[in-house]
């Protein structure tokens, strides 16, 4: 629907529906007292729904004209129901018929009455109005919440991963402490086995200079001191 009051209004007028459909059917049981009190009961909510009927008229005038077919529609159905209750309480409660001609004659008859009932439907509108805003705040209020709890999971998150990553952190630091431990003894080693290598190297020229010397010794005394 194109009109927020037409919506409103419409609520209304299935509520004082809901409450005239039942009263045909009690009046045929009541007697007496009873029985009248039923019709001025009728009758009262009957001019309240004529006075919505009314105002949904008017917001059907103001409307778009893509939205007044449908509700034309519903307005048209609203009435041939609410005539069809006129009829069968009218069968139910003989009499009724003096007290249930139209809104305008019910005015005239029960004007005080009809200003209570004003009062009424102005003030189940105001009820209606009320339940809107509050089942928007509550919705807002839900949306508000959900929006905290997200945020709160987000950001717990967010410190379990900057945990993780600093114990990853840790890790990869200690492992380059080691590392650089590790080539620490690495260059000492090697430093040792230079050492060793130079060492070795000079006790071999040593033994093959002494391997020579006495090599030279035994063919100079073998085949050189012979001749002489």
């Amino acid at each position: 629907m194109s009109s927020e009051e037409f919506e409103k209004l419409q609520e209304i007028y299935k509520s004082l529906y809901e409450e005239l459909k039942l009263m045909p059917d009690t009046a045929l049981k009541s007697h007496g007292e009873e029985r009248k009190r039923l019709v001025r009961t009728f009758d009262e909510r009957q001019g309240e729904a004529e006075e919505v009927l009314q105002g949904m008229e008017e917001e059907l005038r103001a409307a778009p004209s893509s939205y007044r077919n449908a509700m034309s529609t519903k307005l048209r159905m609203y009435r041939r129901d609410l005539s069809k209750l006129q009829r069968d309480m009218k069968n139910s409660a003989p009499g009724f018929s003096s007290s249930s001609q139209t809104v305008e004659g019910s005015h005239a008859i029960y004007s005080s009455q009809n200003q209570q009932s004003t009062h009424q439907q102005s003030q189940r509108a105001l009820l209606l109005q009320g339940t809107d805003a509050l089942n928007n705040a509550s919705q807002s209020i839900e949306r508000s919440q959900r929006i905290a709890a997200e945020t709160d999971q987000i950001g717990t998150d967010i410190i379990e991963e900057l945990g993780e990553q600093r114990e990853q952190l840790d890790r990869t630091r200690n492992r380059l402490v080691n590392t650089g431990e590790n080539l620490s003894r690495s260059r000492k080693i090697l430093r040792a086995m230079s050492r060793r290598l130079m060492t070795n190297k000079l006790l071999l020229g040593v033994i093959i200079l002494m391997e020579l010397a006495i090599l030279g010794a035994v063919v100079y005394l073998k085949f050189f001191r012979k001749q002489s």
